[in-house]
């Protein structure tokens, strides 16, 4: 959960910084660089939301015992 902020903050970086360097250009790279470092970022969410799965099975397991 502590690493869903910084991840999100590193794509919004990076995207800047890949417009401001010319590697994209405005368009339809812009668009799909957006995407993929969203995409990338969600991994982190999705990452996050097994985890916390996988914890709240746990206790629920641990509370039957």
């Amino acid at each position: 959960m502590i690493t869903l902020p910084v991840e999100f903050d590193a794509s919004r970086r990076a995207k800047i910084i890949l417009q401001q360097m010319g590697i994209v250009q405005p368009g339809d790279e812009v668009a799909g660089v957006n995407k993929v470092l969203n995409a990338a970022a969600l991994t982190y969410v999705a990452a996050f939301i097994a985890a916390l799965g996988n914890l709240l099975w746990l206790l629920s397991v641990r509370d039957r015992r």
